[in-house]
């Protein structure tokens, strides 16, 4: 029989061996701990105590399996989204496609990328000036192919080349409206838009003289056209009006301009810039300006139709009449009575002056199209206003001004374009 003490290191071998195998049939590989017991307790007791950090143990580790399973199933949804993120932002970049040169600013889908507002207005206006260069090119291609009188080729390339010159402008003078009213323009920039325009001026100059080759149309068939407001964009007659004891003028206007279709017209001469102005700006009516004196007209027109106006006045008790579409609308007296319309001032087509040829306003611009505005030194009969509404061949032609494309030069982006209004107004 073995002593106490050996039967006691005995017994603890033992235990020791079992728990150890227990723990690595649980957890793979293991390793021994010894414990300390009081050297009067009882090993089996002991063993029982022991028993509990081993469940302990157990525990903890289970719990830490379990983290590290829902912390990876945390990153395999990360990595999902991660994946996710970067194909959308993949799309965006493809859509963000740089602007191909030559295309006149323009995306694929039509969307206008004239170049953000952080961009230099010496840079954005020198690459608007390269666009314009390269249709001023695709010009002189179309005039050569018009002296190999390829007419089917001409024709085609003609109307697409005015199509483009046409947005090309509008995206223009809108970038240049922008940068004027976001950031104050350097005397650079201002000469750099003027060499702009005037590129346009003299693009629209030479399509109109492609048009008058072997199937040259009459001069008064054009209109001119507003596509914004601007303060600098306008036409002006070539001559001045003489001195007039009454008058007709007439014209067609086409607009759909909100609030006001701005000023059709207007006359100025040394020391009254308001000598004789059509207008309509605001929310107030169209009126007739004469000597700064005013008439409100029963004009409705920004409907974006054609509609012929006319307008008669005698200085007689300053009387006046006023027609849309060959109706008379409107009448009064008192406008401007025993004033004679002065003579040597400047008239001008699409703004209103303050001084004399110039101190254009914005606000008070026109937009829209204008065509065949002709004035007389006379008072019309209404049927001869019936006869220029209804495009009647006897219908009269102004005796002061009469509307061709010799007598009016176009400035700052205002352009004319071959046009009948009489078969178009409906």
């Amino acid at each position: 029989m073995m002593a106490g003490p050996h039967w006691k290191l005995f017994l603890l071998s033992w235990l020791v061996f079992v728990h150890s195998s227990r723990a690595h049939e649980d957890f793979g590989q293991t390793q021994f701990i010894c414990t300390s017991v009081p050297k009067d307790m009882d090993l089996c007791t002991a063993s029982m105590q022991n028993s509990g950090p081993a469940e302990d143990l157990k525990t903890t580790i289970t719990q830490l399996r379990e983290t590290v399973l829902q912390q990876k199933e945390t990153i395999v949804n990360q990595k999902e989204t991660i994946r996710e993120l970067t194909s959308k932002l993949s799309r965006c970049e493809s859509q963000s496609l740089p602007v191909a040169a030559g295309t006149g600013g323009r995306r694929p889908g039509g969307k206008n990328t004239m170049g953000d507002l952080s961009r230099g207005t010496t840079e954005t206006l020198t690459q608007l000036g390269q666009t314009l260069q390269t249709l001023k090119q695709r010009l002189e291609n179309l005039e050569y192919s018009r002296g190999n009188n390829n007419t089917v080729q001409t024709n085609s390339l003609k109307d697409l080349l005015q199509n483009k010159i046409d947005d090309m402008e509008k995206q223009v003078l809108s970038r240049v409206n922008t940068i004027e009213e976001t950031k104050p323009g350097s005397k650079n920039d201002t000469e750099q838009r003027n060499r702009v325009e005037s590129t346009l001026t003299s693009l629209h100059h030479r399509i109109t003289d492609l048009e008058k080759g072997k199937d040259a149309k009459p001069t008064d068939k054009f209109q001119l056209t507003f596509p914004l407001r601007t303060n600098y964009m306008y036409a002006k007659a070539k001559r001045s009006l003489p001195e007039m004891y009454s008058f007709s003028v007439c014209l067609w206007i086409k607009s759909n301009a909100s609030p006001g279709v701005g000023t059709p017209f207007s006359y100025a001469v040394p020391g009254q810039s308001n000598e004789l102005v059509l207008i309509e700006w605001g929310n107030n009516p169209m009126e007739i300006l004469i000597n700064d004196k005013v008439a409100k007209l029963p004009f409705l027109i920004n409907d974006g139709k054609w509609h012929h106006l006319c307008i008669t006045w005698t200085t007689r008790d300053g009387m006046w009449e006023a027609f849309q579409d060959g109706v008379m609308r409107g009448s009064g007296e008192n406008l401007a009575p025993y004033h004679p319309i002065k003579p040597e001032g400047v008239l001008v087509l699409g703004q209103e002056q303050d001084t004399l040829g110039g101190g254009f306003d914005a606000t008070q611009a026109f937009v829209g199209e204008l065509a065949n505005l002709h004035i007389w030194n006379r008072k019309l009969s209404s049927s001869e206003i019936n006869n220029l509404a209804n495009c009647n061949s006897k219908a009269p032609t102004g005796n002061v001004f009469s509307w061709t494309e010799s007598s009016i030069e176009v400035f700052g982006g205002a352009t004319k374009w071959t046009f009948e209004p009489c078969r178009s107004h409906n």
